[in-house]
């Protein structure tokens, strides 16, 4: 029995004997260890198994969470872009609307520039010849010296009113009571203000403007201003009156270059829309000369603004 074994197994009804022979057993044992070492590799493989999932669990975790971010920043990027795609409408549209007013402030000053150039060459060309023409109109008499008025004697000959005869009415008399606001029409120093003994006009104010202009207010029944004194356009610069050779309260109102005297109708009725009227009526002023001083002041005052060309001049004689 030396290489045998006997197995007893007992429970409450009786005992069972088994006998193994020795390599049985051996067999059995290295069964045994076989199972467990597949056990303990199998637990092994699980352990290693489990830490790799919770490493993945973990990955995915952190991708989620990423890309929950680029979801978010997504988010971000597109109202961002819907922003950006309403600032670039709103900035169409108020393209759109200064092309048009481009348009219109071309049409009214007479630049024809062409529809090719940029926008901003259309606005400098503009801005340049607006600036041209704004000077003129500030430095040379323009517009109407009472707010509200009409002409009732035109300049040429006509029978003086008070003198007997027929003479040359060198200026245009304005309705006026007395007492109303009369207004400078262009800028200028004050070489006169007061009575004129002598000369008709009773008291008076002259004018003295840039390029030889010079203006006269006669018949004034107040003077608001002194001899020296700088007055813009559109300044007031007494009130309407009766003294002098007048028949009834008026204004007298004159225009003169270098000493002549000038009809003054077409500078009363001349502004930016009706730009062209003076230099169309008047031709004993030398325009093209004064309009090449007036460019040459404009670019000291804008050396942005590149020279126009002549089509696109503030004067057009």
């Amino acid at each position: 029995m030396r290489h045998h074994y006997r197995i007893t197994i007992t429970d409450f009804r009786a005992a069972k004997h088994y006998t193994l022979s020795q390599l049985m057993w051996r067999v059995a044992l290295s069964g045994a260890g076989v199972i467990a070492t597949v056990f303990l590799g199998s637990l092994l493989v699980i352990q290693l198994m489990s830490g790799r999932i919770d490493r993945l669990n973990g990955d995915i975790e952190d991708l989620r969470a990423r890309n929950l971010e680029a979801e978010q920043r997504n988010d971000e990027l597109l109202a961002h872009q819907a922003e950006l795609n309403r600032r670039i409408d709103a900035r169409a549209r108020e393209l759109i609307a200064l092309t048009d007013d481009l348009e219109q402030l071309e049409s009214l000053i007479g630049v024809d520039a062409p529809q090719s150039l940029p926008v901003a060459e259309r606005i400098s060309v503009a801005s340049h010849t607006a600036l041209e023409r704004r000077l003129l109109l500030t430095s040379i008499p323009s517009g109407y010296p009472l707010a509200e008025t009409r002409v009732t004697s035109a300049y040429g000959m006509r029978d003086h009113p008070v003198d007997e005869g027929t003479r040359l009415h060198g200026g245009v008399d304005l309705r006026a009571s007395r007492g109303t606001t009369v207004l400078a029409t262009a800028d200028g120093v004050v070489e006169w203000a007061g009575p004129n003994p002598g000369s008709g006009m009773g008291t008076m104010i002259k004018l003295v403007h840039n390029y030889g202009f010079t203006t006269y207010y006669a018949h004034l029944d107040q003077v608001d201003v002194r001899v020296g004194e700088y007055v813009r356009e559109g300044q007031p610069i007494g009130r309407s009156g009766n003294t002098g050779l007048s028949a009834a309260p008026h204004l007298h109102y004159e225009v003169r270059y270098l000493g002549r005297r000038l009809d003054p109708r077409p500078f009363l009725d001349w502004s930016l829309d009706r730009y062209d009227l003076v230099f169309d009526e008047e031709e004993r002023v030398q325009w093209e000369s004064l309009a090449e001083t007036v460019r040459s002041k404009v670019r000291v005052l804008d050396p942005r603004s590149s020279d126009p060309a002549p089509s696109w001049s503030a004067i057009s004689p």
